[in-house]
């Protein structure tokens, strides 16, 4: 059951950036074949990408505040064109603080590989897990169910899914999210976040 009942995604409230993506690859397509991130603002606020991994060749196509859904929606202008080797995807934590269930969430990460594996069968999609956010702290339960949830798919097909658990190393001795992790909002990454993320990610993708 969600929280508040699953809702219905409205996907067309992001043309806009989908929009200023398909301009900018106008001017500069991407080279096919590379890895392309996708899904909500702890993506698109990934600034340091390139720096963090080097020498591969990262498309950033994150849009704020974005669900799974929406990435399936955009799918066939923030992934297909790439022809991408490896997707990695973030997202899940707004799908559950706008009331969707943790198995809605799953629904639609299986909605997402399905999508990419329909046109690009050899593309590895990993699936960063949704992280314990201390702004979302009270749906919690319902984060670490949803990433349950998605790693048992992933495991069903490892040659090409891969789930990558983000909750327990950012979480303190204590139990808690910790608190340098996170800028003010406690919700969107300090460098320190990004730099959790980097080396569990980085052996994934060379």
């Amino acid at each position: 059951m969600a929280l508040l009942g699953d809702v219905l995604a409205a996907p067309e409230k992001w043309t806009k950036a989908i929009d200023a993506y398909t301009t900018a690859d106008a001017a500069q397509p991407p080279a096919r074949g590379g890895i392309v991130f996708i899904g909500s603002s702890s993506i698109r606020k990934w600034t340091t990408l390139a720096q963090d991994l080097p020498g591969l060749p990262v498309i950033n196509r994150g849009f704020g505040g974005s669900e799974l859904a929406d990435s399936v929606f955009y799918a066939d202008r923030i992934v297909l064109p790439y022809q991408p080797r490896t997707v990695v995807v973030y997202a899940g934590d707004n799908d559950l603080k706008a009331g969707k269930s943790p198995e809605t969430v799953a629904a639609d990460f299986k909605a997402l590989r399905t999508t990419i594996h329909a046109t690009l069968p050899a593309t590895k999609i990993i699936f960063i897990g949704i992280k314990p956010s201390p702004a979302r702290w009270a749906i919690r339960d319902h984060g670490i169910k949803a990433n349950a949830l998605i790693a048992a798919d992933c495991a069903t097909d490892k040659k090409r899914l891969t789930f990558v658990d983000t909750w327990r190393p950012m979480l303190g001795p204590d139990g808690l999210p910790r608190p340098e992790l996170y800028v003010a909002d406690k919700l969107h990454l300090t460098p320190a976040g990004y730099a959790v993320w980097t080396p569990l990610l980085a052996p994934l993708l060379k």
